[in-house]
Protein backbone atom coordinates (compact mmCIF):
# COMPACT_ATOMS: atom_id res chain seq x y z
CA UNK A 1 0.00 0.00 0.00
CA UNK A 2 2.91 2.36 0.70
CA UNK A 3 4.51 1.74 -2.80
CA UNK A 4 1.16 2.71 -4.35
CA UNK A 5 0.86 5.33 -2.45
CA UNK A 6 4.64 6.71 -3.41
CA UNK A 7 3.13 6.15 -6.69
CA UNK A 8 0.13 7.88 -6.85
CA UNK A 9 0.60 11.08 -5.27
CA UNK A 10 2.89 12.23 -7.47
CA UNK A 11 0.76 11.46 -10.38
CA UNK A 12 -2.15 13.19 -8.93
CA UNK A 13 0.43 16.42 -7.69
CA UNK A 14 1.04 16.34 -11.48
CA UNK A 15 -2.23 16.43 -12.76
CA UNK A 16 -3.19 19.12 -10.19
CA UNK A 17 -0.40 21.02 -11.74
CA UNK A 18 -1.38 20.21 -15.27
CA UNK A 19 -4.96 21.57 -14.56
CA UNK A 20 -3.90 24.96 -12.93
CA UNK A 21 -1.26 25.42 -15.74
CA UNK A 22 -4.13 25.39 -17.88
CA UNK A 23 -6.33 27.50 -16.03
CA UNK A 24 -4.10 29.98 -15.80
CA UNK A 25 -3.56 29.91 -19.66
CA UNK A 26 -7.14 29.40 -20.49
CA UNK A 27 -6.96 29.06 -24.01
CA UNK A 28 -7.43 25.18 -24.98
CA UNK A 29 -5.74 25.50 -28.33
CA UNK A 30 -2.83 26.47 -26.81
CA UNK A 31 -3.16 23.72 -23.17
CA UNK A 32 -5.85 21.51 -23.06
CA UNK A 33 -6.55 20.43 -19.47
CA UNK A 34 -6.64 16.94 -18.39
CA UNK A 35 -10.44 16.92 -18.29
CA UNK A 36 -10.06 17.90 -22.30
CA UNK A 37 -7.74 15.40 -22.76
CA UNK A 38 -10.15 12.10 -21.25
CA UNK A 39 -12.90 13.83 -22.93
CA UNK A 40 -10.92 13.68 -26.67
CA UNK A 41 -9.74 10.19 -25.28
CA UNK A 42 -13.38 8.62 -24.96
CA UNK A 43 -14.41 10.14 -28.01
CA UNK A 44 -11.56 8.79 -29.72
CA UNK A 45 -11.90 5.07 -28.12
CA UNK A 46 -15.38 4.66 -29.43
CA UNK A 47 -14.28 5.08 -32.93
CA UNK A 48 -12.97 1.92 -35.42
CA UNK A 49 -10.64 4.14 -36.67
CA UNK A 50 -9.12 4.65 -33.05
CA UNK A 51 -8.25 0.78 -32.46
CA UNK A 52 -7.52 0.16 -35.91
CA UNK A 53 -4.53 2.75 -35.26
CA UNK A 54 -3.40 1.32 -32.46
CA UNK A 55 -3.21 -1.95 -33.47
CA UNK A 56 -1.17 -0.90 -36.91
CA UNK A 57 1.15 1.12 -35.02
CA UNK A 58 1.91 -1.36 -31.90
CA UNK A 59 2.29 -3.96 -34.29
CA UNK A 60 4.51 -2.67 -36.73
CA UNK A 61 6.95 -0.87 -34.14
CA UNK A 62 6.88 -4.46 -32.42
CA UNK A 63 7.67 -5.91 -35.34
CA UNK A 64 10.65 -3.28 -35.80
CA UNK A 65 11.65 -4.06 -32.30
CA UNK A 66 11.98 -7.76 -32.51
CA UNK A 67 14.17 -7.74 -35.76
CA UNK A 68 16.31 -4.97 -34.05
CA UNK A 69 16.79 -7.05 -31.16
CA UNK A 70 17.21 -10.66 -33.17
CA UNK A 71 19.69 -8.39 -35.57
CA UNK A 72 21.67 -6.97 -33.15
CA UNK A 73 22.05 -9.84 -30.83
CA UNK A 74 23.05 -12.23 -33.73
CA UNK A 75 25.31 -9.82 -34.91
CA UNK A 76 27.07 -9.25 -31.27
CA UNK A 77 27.76 -12.94 -31.09
CA UNK A 78 29.35 -13.12 -34.38
CA UNK A 79 31.42 -9.72 -33.41
CA UNK A 80 32.56 -11.63 -30.48
CA UNK A 81 33.67 -14.84 -32.07
CA UNK A 82 35.74 -12.77 -34.90
CA UNK A 83 37.34 -9.08 -34.32
CA UNK A 84 37.52 -8.75 -38.02
CA UNK A 85 33.35 -8.71 -37.96
CA UNK A 86 33.52 -6.57 -35.00
CA UNK A 87 35.67 -3.89 -37.06
CA UNK A 88 33.97 -4.08 -40.12
CA UNK A 89 30.28 -3.30 -38.40
CA UNK A 90 31.72 -0.57 -36.02
CA UNK A 91 31.23 1.97 -38.73
CA UNK A 92 27.38 0.94 -39.49
CA UNK A 93 26.98 0.36 -35.53
CA UNK A 94 28.25 4.28 -34.80
CA UNK A 95 26.42 5.67 -37.56
CA UNK A 96 22.94 4.20 -36.96
CA UNK A 97 23.77 5.51 -33.27
CA UNK A 98 24.35 8.73 -34.00
CA UNK A 99 22.94 9.74 -37.40
CA UNK A 100 18.95 11.85 -36.61
CA UNK A 101 15.70 9.44 -37.33
CA UNK A 102 14.46 12.14 -39.23
CA UNK A 103 17.55 11.35 -41.79
CA UNK A 104 17.16 7.64 -41.84
CA UNK A 105 12.91 8.51 -42.54
CA UNK A 106 13.27 10.87 -45.24
CA UNK A 107 15.40 8.56 -46.94
CA UNK A 108 13.50 5.61 -46.49
CA UNK A 109 10.22 7.86 -47.82
CA UNK A 110 12.52 8.64 -50.86
CA UNK A 111 13.52 5.07 -51.58
CA UNK A 112 10.37 2.79 -50.47
CA UNK A 113 7.50 5.23 -49.32
CA UNK A 114 5.93 5.38 -46.36
CA UNK A 115 4.92 1.40 -46.27
CA UNK A 116 6.03 -0.48 -43.03
CA UNK A 117 8.28 2.84 -42.32
CA UNK A 118 8.17 2.63 -38.90
CA UNK A 119 8.55 -1.33 -38.95
CA UNK A 120 12.33 -0.45 -40.34
CA UNK A 121 12.84 2.71 -38.36
CA UNK A 122 12.51 0.62 -35.53
CA UNK A 123 14.84 -2.12 -35.87
CA UNK A 124 17.74 0.71 -37.04
CA UNK A 125 17.28 1.97 -33.72
CA UNK A 126 17.37 -1.08 -31.73
CA UNK A 127 20.10 -3.03 -33.42
CA UNK A 128 22.64 -0.59 -31.96
CA UNK A 129 21.39 -0.80 -28.39
CA UNK A 130 21.08 -4.92 -28.29
CA UNK A 131 24.19 -4.86 -30.41
CA UNK A 132 26.56 -3.01 -28.06
CA UNK A 133 25.40 -4.06 -24.85
CA UNK A 134 25.13 -7.63 -25.80
CA UNK A 135 28.62 -7.40 -27.07
CA UNK A 136 29.82 -5.56 -23.96
CA UNK A 137 28.50 -8.82 -21.59
CA UNK A 138 29.65 -11.37 -23.42
CA UNK A 139 33.25 -9.45 -23.51
CA UNK A 140 32.63 -9.30 -19.75
CA UNK A 141 32.33 -13.47 -19.33
CA UNK A 142 34.98 -14.70 -16.41
CA UNK A 143 37.58 -16.32 -18.77
CA UNK A 144 38.10 -18.71 -15.80
CA UNK A 145 34.34 -19.92 -15.99
CA UNK A 146 34.73 -20.46 -20.08
CA UNK A 147 37.98 -22.57 -19.38
CA UNK A 148 36.49 -24.88 -17.07
CA UNK A 149 33.87 -25.32 -19.60
CA UNK A 150 36.56 -26.04 -21.98
CA UNK A 151 38.49 -27.70 -19.81
CA UNK A 152 35.45 -30.49 -19.01
CA UNK A 153 33.95 -30.39 -22.27
CA UNK A 154 30.61 -28.56 -21.35
CA UNK A 155 27.98 -28.83 -24.36
CA UNK A 156 27.73 -25.33 -25.85
CA UNK A 157 23.67 -25.04 -24.71
CA UNK A 158 24.42 -25.62 -20.84
CA UNK A 159 27.69 -23.17 -21.56
CA UNK A 160 24.96 -21.00 -23.14
CA UNK A 161 22.71 -21.46 -20.00
CA UNK A 162 24.51 -21.48 -17.04
CA UNK A 163 27.62 -19.10 -18.27
CA UNK A 164 26.52 -16.38 -20.72
CA UNK A 165 23.29 -16.07 -20.20
CA UNK A 166 23.47 -15.10 -16.44
CA UNK A 167 26.34 -12.43 -17.26
CA UNK A 168 24.32 -11.21 -20.58
CA UNK A 169 20.88 -10.69 -18.32
CA UNK A 170 21.57 -7.63 -16.60
CA UNK A 171 22.77 -5.77 -19.93
CA UNK A 172 20.04 -7.15 -21.71
CA UNK A 173 17.50 -5.71 -18.55
CA UNK A 174 18.86 -2.32 -19.37
CA UNK A 175 19.68 -2.44 -22.96
CA UNK A 176 15.85 -3.87 -23.59
CA UNK A 177 14.27 -2.01 -21.50
CA UNK A 178 16.13 1.69 -23.36
CA UNK A 179 15.31 -0.38 -26.77
CA UNK A 180 11.35 -0.37 -25.91
CA UNK A 181 10.70 3.10 -25.11
CA UNK A 182 13.32 4.04 -28.22
CA UNK A 183 11.19 1.78 -30.44
CA UNK A 184 8.00 3.78 -29.53
CA UNK A 185 9.75 7.29 -29.86
CA UNK A 186 11.05 6.63 -33.19
CA UNK A 187 8.28 4.59 -34.46
CA UNK A 188 5.74 7.08 -33.70
CA UNK A 189 8.00 10.19 -35.16
CA UNK A 190 8.28 8.06 -38.46
CA UNK A 191 5.04 7.68 -38.97
CA UNK A 192 4.07 11.25 -38.03
CA UNK A 193 6.87 12.50 -40.66
CA UNK A 194 5.59 9.29 -43.19
CA UNK A 195 1.96 9.66 -42.47
CA UNK A 196 1.33 6.39 -43.37
CA UNK A 197 -2.79 5.88 -42.90
CA UNK A 198 -4.43 4.38 -39.84
CA UNK A 199 -1.70 5.38 -37.31
CA UNK A 200 -0.82 6.85 -34.05
CA UNK A 201 1.11 9.31 -35.77
CA UNK A 202 -1.30 9.91 -38.44
CA UNK A 203 -3.49 10.97 -35.74
CA UNK A 204 -1.50 13.04 -34.12
CA UNK A 205 -0.38 14.92 -37.33
CA UNK A 206 -4.21 15.42 -37.99
CA UNK A 207 -4.60 17.31 -34.36
CA UNK A 208 -1.79 19.08 -35.07
CA UNK A 209 -3.45 19.91 -38.31
CA UNK A 210 -6.95 20.63 -36.65
CA UNK A 211 -5.27 22.29 -33.86
CA UNK A 212 -7.00 19.41 -31.63
CA UNK A 213 -4.61 19.43 -28.25
CA UNK A 214 -7.17 17.44 -26.07
CA UNK A 215 -6.68 14.82 -29.13
CA UNK A 216 -2.94 15.52 -29.39
CA UNK A 217 -2.13 14.97 -25.18
CA UNK A 218 -4.79 11.71 -25.43
CA UNK A 219 -2.79 10.15 -28.67
CA UNK A 220 0.35 10.77 -26.31
CA UNK A 221 -0.96 9.22 -23.45
CA UNK A 222 -2.23 6.33 -25.63
CA UNK A 223 1.91 6.10 -26.73
CA UNK A 224 2.83 6.40 -23.15
CA UNK A 225 0.24 3.65 -21.94
CA UNK A 226 1.13 1.32 -24.61
CA UNK A 227 5.21 1.34 -23.85
CA UNK A 228 4.76 1.26 -20.53
CA UNK A 229 2.26 -2.35 -21.04
CA UNK A 230 5.03 -3.55 -23.51
CA UNK A 231 8.08 -3.10 -21.02
CA UNK A 232 6.58 -4.67 -18.06
CA UNK A 233 5.27 -7.32 -20.31
CA UNK A 234 9.14 -7.93 -21.69
CA UNK A 235 10.16 -7.55 -17.86
CA UNK A 236 7.53 -10.69 -17.12
CA UNK A 237 9.06 -12.56 -20.39
CA UNK A 238 12.85 -11.79 -19.31
CA UNK A 239 12.32 -13.00 -16.12
CA UNK A 240 10.56 -16.31 -17.43
CA UNK A 241 13.37 -17.02 -20.04
CA UNK A 242 16.42 -16.09 -18.30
Amino acid sequence: MQKVVKRVIPIVAWLLIWQLVAIIVHNKILLAGPFETVKALAALAGTSEFWTSVGETTGRILLGFLVGSVIGILLSYAAYKNSVIEDFLKPIVITLKSVPVASFVILLLIWFGNKGISTVICAMVVFPILYMNTLEGLKSTDVKLLEMAKVFRMPGDRAVRFIYLPQLKPFWKSAFKLAIGMSFKSGIAAEVIGQPLHTIGNGLYLSKVYLETGELFAWTIVVVLIAFVCEKLLNIVLEFVL
